[in-house]
């Protein structure tokens, strides 16, 4: 079971240690070429789906609704975008898979771009990869699990859009999502989480504090 959401008013450490990081989160650069990959420190990357939240999720963890690009028109992230957190820390926001209606041309250049940061860039310690609840694992997930397995380049699968559905649905797609990457052998930690309503947060800044060896 995931931990208990916080008491209303409650602050706990991982909190703290959100507002200090996460909020003075700004963006860096945007790359379209490996060799505009920053080299120095650690960081993160999200993937996902073009329409799973993932643009969102980031904005809610920072604290800032006009960070992470959002739009009606999902898969108008072209490049990998990073936001530098100090000096040796960045999240970074790669670009939407799976639902863009784009010319393939174009879809093959962003494939390209994505391969070339996950095979390549030293400074990743760890890959968000974000899910509509309501439909998670598809095959594009899949492919990114496996790749995360392959290179052993830990995982936190983040279900998004939990405010949608019931807490007892929440439950049922979390405990169905790890009984399913378990059987395909596969080594991610899963979570449920809701940008509109905040839920989830304290355990994805926990993840995040871990990777990037982040303290108070």
């Amino acid at each position: 079971m995931p931990p208990m959401s916080n008491p209303p008013g409650k602050k706990t450490t991982n909190e703290a240690v959100s507002n200090r990081y996460y909020r003075q989160a700004h963006f860096l650069i945007s790359a379209g070429k490996a060799k505009q990959f920053p080299q120095n420190g650690s960081e993160v990357a999200f993937a996902g789906r073009s329409n799973a939240g993932k643009s969102s999720a980031i904005n809610t963890l920072c604290d800032n609704k006009g960070l992470a690009r959002t739009s009606k028109t999902p898969g108008r992230t072209r490049l990998v975008n990073f936001f530098e957190l100090d000096e040796d820390h960045r999240l970074v926001d790669l670009p939407g898979y799976g639902f863009a209606k784009v010319p393939v041309a174009m879809k093959n250049e962003w494939q390209k771009l994505m391969t070339q940061y996950l095979s390549d860039q030293q400074a990743l310690n760890g890959l968000v990869i974000i899910m509509d609840i309501r439909h998670p694992l598809n095959d594009y997930d899949w492919q990114m699990l496996e790749w995360c397995d392959h290179y052993q380049l830990p995982a936190h699968v983040l279900l998004t859009k939990a405010d949608k559905i019931k807490r007892g649905a929440q439950q049922n797609s979390l405990l169905k999502t790890r009984k399913l990457l378990k059987e395909a052998d596969i080594n991610a930690t899963v979570q449920t989480f809701s940008a509109l309503k905040k839920t989830g947060l304290d355990e994805l800044v926990a993840k995040l504090n871990s990777w990037l060896k982040l303290t108070d």
